[in-house]
């Protein structure tokens, strides 16, 4: 190997162990890695600087400053296709203009096949399009800043049921988008707990200088897989529902659940299990279905469905007459 490429690839392995070290390294460290002398790491280093890169140093550590820090990408053509509809995705996800989103849209757009481009504009359009909230957006800001470096968030969360407000401070483990909004997953010092928090719920938010790091038992996909879609929890429910024969192709299209359990029945319907945490997070996709599912379990969920379709049923008599 080249002298040049054998300093081409040095570099970027700096870059890589500088950008997988949140808490940096030191000359020393580095070189050990490296195999190289403490003289050659700081040339390096101050290389990678003069190139732009966002190294900070302190402490006699380097570490690269993450919220500042892009990297060249190159995808092949399904790569970029599996980009294109992330964006696609996420421009449906959120219900507020965000110009970060636009921005990132539209770059995209520009760097990506021609024959993709015009759709993630599209995506980029609509969400230009969407109505303007700047506080949902700074919100967004410093929780997307403590995620990513490593800081706690002082928030404003209101509650839906009793609609107060009440701050709390949080330790952001992930950002994490749904169909019904993007929720934040993190330790709640107040609740001394893991805790979920809709964005679309917080009034505020304020990035702190306090640290935190993610405990290594902490996985996420695990702590989600106890969800319906994002609340989790330590206790198990099952639910149980019959679907009618006119929808159970479509029950049978998709995965709805990790833990889903189908039984297709002598009328051509079909009974859907699963093992969810918090039941009550099933209760829109429940309704979507109306009287083409029943819940057979739990017992407190079949009486909280069937008595809202009763109300239901009422109001339409009423205004039938």
């Amino acid at each position: 190997m080249s002298r040049l490429a054998s300093r081409t690839s040095r570099l970027r392995r700096i870059e890589q162990l500088l950008l997988l070290t949140a808490d940096g390294l030191r000359a020393t460290e580095l070189a050990d890695k490296l195999e190289v002398d403490r003289r050659t790491v700081y040339r390096d280093v101050d290389f990678l600087c003069e190139q732009g890169l966002p190294i900070w140093q302190k402490d006699g550590r380097f570490g690269m400053n993450r919220t500042r820090y892009l990297t060249t990408v190159h995808l092949t053509f399904h790569e970029a296709i599996a980009l294109t509809l992330a964006g696609l995705l996420l421009a449906r996800t959120i219900d507020e203009r965000n110009p970060h989103v636009t921005s990132a849209l539209r770059k995209l757009a520009i760097t990506l096949p021609k024959a993709i481009s015009p759709h993630l504009k599209r995506a980029a359009d609509r969400v230009q399009t969407l109505n303007d909230s700047h506080r949902q957006v700074a919100v967004l800001e410093a929780l997307a800043e403590g995620w990513g470096t490593g800081h706690k968030v002082r928030i404003g969360y209101r509650s839906p049921r009793s609609g107060q407000l009440r701050e709390r401070v949080i330790a952001p483990y992930a950002l994490e988008p749904t169909p019904s909004g993007i929720y934040v997953i993190g330790h709640d010092d107040w609740a001394k707990d893991i805790r979920t928090f809709k964005l679309d719920r917080l009034e505020s938010a304020m990035l702190l200088k306090q640290s935190f790091t993610v405990p290594e038992a902490f996985d996420l996909e695990s702590h989600l897989a106890s969800g319906w879609r994002i609340m989790a929890g330590s206790e198990i429910t099952e639910v149980v529902l019959r679907f009618t024969p006119e929808v159970t192709p479509h029950i049978h299209e998709r995965q709805w659940h990790p833990t889903q359990k189908l039984e297709k029945k002598e009328d051509g319907g079909c009974v859907l299990r699963v093992q969810v945490a918090q039941p009550q997070e099933m209760q829109p996709f429940i309704r979507s279905w109306g009287a083409q599912v029943e819940v057979l379990a739990p017992t407190w969920l079949r009486a909280q469905i069937g008595s809202e379709l009763q109300r239901a049923a009422a109001q339409y008599a009423e205004r039938s007459l």
